[in-house]
């Protein structure tokens, strides 16, 4: 139910609960290569697919994500197998990062934080249709970690919106939805990523010290 990458340092610290995006699953690279490195910062880092995700891996056809409650409720459940005792942080890629926060509004667990990678803040070219209304209603910390290029909400378009209540944010240099950067920023993709991981990891060991 729940692929754990074990903290390279031990005892872990925390553990993180990483639910993917809407179109790619927990075998994903990024989800892989994410939970890779935050692992070997003293987190335990577990990942899961949705059910709709289960389906489409078994049948081998593409599917579109279940509605959130559905999913929400999913994600709880997978909440139930979280390591006893263990520091608690959720969060996701996307889609993944959007039910996170939308769960710690509900959740009976005791969640310590948000991290969201690539948050959907709108549709693409949609910036007035946001999905922000429940942040109001995130009771711990919530970290963004966002390319400043990213279609679902860019670094300028963010700086003038209006929301119930701002999370804290860690911008990727020229990233896009993927953290990705164009060539001619004179910044890879890995930088990004190495830049991702340590401000999730400081965010997490801040919360729990």
């Amino acid at each position: 139910m729940i692929e754990w990458f074990q903290s390279t340092q031990q005892p872990a610290i925390a553990q993180f609960i990483f639910a993917h995006g809407a179109g790619a699953g927990s075998d994903h690279e990024f989800m892989q290569n994410m939970a890779q490195l935050i692992s070997e910062q003293g987190i335990d880092v577990g990942l899961f697919d949705f059910e709709y995700m289960q389906i489409a891996k078994q049948t081998n056809k593409r599917r579109p994500p279940d509605r959130a409650p559905k999913l929400l409720s999913y994600y709880e459940q997978i909440l139930s197998h979280a390591q006893p005792g263990l520091p608690l942080f959720i969060g996701g890629k996307s889609m993944g990062g959007r039910m996170a926060s939308m769960l710690a509004c509900t959740s009976e667990h005791a969640i310590l934080g948000v991290l969201a990678f690539g948050y959907p803040f709108h549709p693409p070219g949609k910036p007035e249709k946001l999905r922000t209304d429940h942040f109001a209603d995130i009771g711990c910390p919530f970290l963004v970690l966002q390319g400043e290029r990213d279609t679902f909400g860019t670094r300028e378009e963010l700086a003038t919106m209006l929301m119930p209540k701002q999370p804290e944010y860690c911008w990727l240099p020229d990233g896009d939805h993927s953290l990705k950067p164009r060539k001619k920023s004179g910044v890879s993709e890995a930088q990004n990523r190495a830049t991702a991981v340590q401000s999730a990891v400081r965010f997490i060991k801040c919360i729990v010290k």
